[in-house]
């Protein structure tokens, strides 16, 4: 598919749409994409490859975005699929795509656009480096960076300046230096290849904060939502691209307001999620509002005003009805029992965890938002375990908490963090010091993968509350290896 972001494509590659994967559609079954895509980053680990598999990618292959895979995803791909080739699962061959010279791994010295496309023309799509796939990092360079090289324009900067947490490439620094942060007005509009652009710089900020944290991510983060609004000042070439441009933005905003939120920054969280919420309702997108209203009761409940956490929930509620994912209404109503809870209404919030674990019961659909891959049943009962904690149950708070830790999904690092902290804090305060003790030890041993202030804070109360008990078993060791953490800022 020519990009309608660089010149026209010359009468001899006329514009077509994507041919949909049937093949690889076939392959992923019954199974959701967000499944799916947890099958293909397990099966990643089992070789060693490291790759960001999510719900989203698994649709672009599905949907014949992705005509060929990076490397890192035909090795995993192939690993899955013993005994068949790329074309077998439904992909073009390699040499076969456009605007990229047919390589053998590990060859070098095939330049950016080689392979018989002109400079400027049609350039078909091409599956960007995966940002863990280190093989090949230096050379192959993702079609959003080429094309900024080709036109040079302020908007394809900031596109190419979404890569993982806004850190642009020399090249391309070096073109704009100020290119984040000052970004001139584009000479032309933005067009698909930078709504791509901002599509990716969100899903890797999600992947990023699911395995490491928010800390060290958050500030970094700030740059790509700079340039995700500038380019959405400087307009799309079609309705549909502006459409995404927005949509996108708006995550982007979500995300980085999560990534505030985690790391207790919860004013400039609220500034964040209030932006998504105004671009949602500019544009009308029911998805990303409900999306938005999700991330604000979470916010309310954790910063102390749990009765607006439940109307912000109920209106989440409200505006998500009619996009038919039970999924989404399940996890909604998670966010208005974790209100109900912070109100210290017990029956209330009964009533509304009840309803999000028969809404989970009818299981995944089409209609599931691709931001809800990290919502399953480890998260239900990680949620659920809050909710018992906040209404001082430890003994059911810390059973679902050791269900939460038990049944995640090892890519969620951080995640697996949290509900063992919580497993940690619920055992201290229910007077079972020993287990608490072995828990929170199990969660040191995982900040050096997660920085996330919300988990820290959690260990520190442990450690407030097991000060007591320092005699019992492991108590001390906890304590001593607490003790030594650096402190937070």
């Amino acid at each position: 598919m020519a990009s309608s972001t660089v010149n026209a494509a010359p009468a001899s590659q006329p514009n077509r749409p994507p041919r949909p994967n049937l093949v690889f559609r076939q392959l992923r079954g019954a199974r959701s994409p967000a499944e799916f895509a947890a099958l293909v980053r397990r099966a990643a680990r089992e070789i060693g490859e490291r790759v960001s598999c999510d719900a989203r990618y698994i649709g672009r292959v599905e949907a014949g975005e992705i005509r060929c895979p990076n490397y890192a995803y035909e090795r995993v791909f192939l690993h899955m699929f013993p005994g068949r080739t790329l074309v077998d699962l439904g992909f073009a061959p390699r040499s076969a795509v456009r605007g990229r010279a047919a390589r053998v791994p590990g060859a070098r010295g095939a330049e950016p656009g080689a392979g018989g496309a002109e400079p400027g023309g049609g350039v078909e799509p091409y599956e960007p480096q995966d940002p863990y796939d280190t093989h090949h990092h230096d050379h192959e360079e993702s079609d959003v960076l080429r094309r900024a090289f080709i036109s040079g324009g302020g908007a394809t900067v900031a596109a190419a300046s979404l890569g993982p947490l806004g850190l642009a490439p020399d090249a391309v620094a070096s073109a704009r230096p100020a290119g984040l942060v000052r970004l001139a007005r584009p000479a032309r509009r933005v067009g698909t290849s930078e709504a791509g652009a901002l599509e990716e710089a969100v899903r890797r900020i999600r992947v990023l904060d699911d395995r490491h944290g928010a800390d060290g991510l958050y500030r970094r983060a700030a740059a790509p939502l700079r340039a995700a609004y500038a380019l959405l000042d400087a307009g799309a070439t079609r309705q549909a691209t502006s459409d995404r441009l927005h949509a996108g933005a708006g995550e982007l905003a979500i995300s980085v307001g999560w990534l505030a939120h985690d790391s207790g920054r919860f004013e400039d969280a609220r500034s964040h999620y209030a932006e998504a919420l105004a671009t949602a309702r500019m544009t009308g997108d029911a998805g990303l509002e409900a999306h938005a209203f999700c991330n604000m009761a979470f916010l309310a409940r954790d910063a102390g005003r749990p009765r607006e956490a439940v109307r912000a929930a109920q209106a989440a509620q409200r505006v998500a009805r009619p996009l038919g994912s039970a999924r989404l209404m399940s996890l909604l109503a998670l966010r208005e029992a974790g209100g109900w809870a912070g109100l210290a209404d017990r029956f209330g919030c009964e009533q509304a965890l009840a309803r999000a674990q028969a809404l989970f019961d009818r299981g995944p659909s089409d209609a599931d938002p691709e931001w809800m891959s990290f919502y399953g049943e480890a998260e239900l009962a990680g949620l659920e375990a809050q909710c018992w904690s906040t209404l001082g149950d430890w003994d059911r708070a810390a059973r679902q908490a050791r269900r939460a830790a038990r049944l995640q999904d090892p890519h969620f690092t951080r995640n697996t963090a949290l509900y063992t902290a919580e497993l940690a804090d619920d055992l201290a305060r229910g007077g079972r010091p020993d287990e608490a003790a072995a828990a929170g030890l199990t969660v040191l041993g995982l900040l050096d993968q997660v920085q996330s202030s919300r988990v820290q804070s959690m260990l520190a109360g442990t450690a407030r509350v097991l000060l007591p008990h320092r005699r019992a078993s492991g108590v001390g060791a906890f304590l001593e290896r607490h003790a030594s953490l650096p402190r937070m800022p």
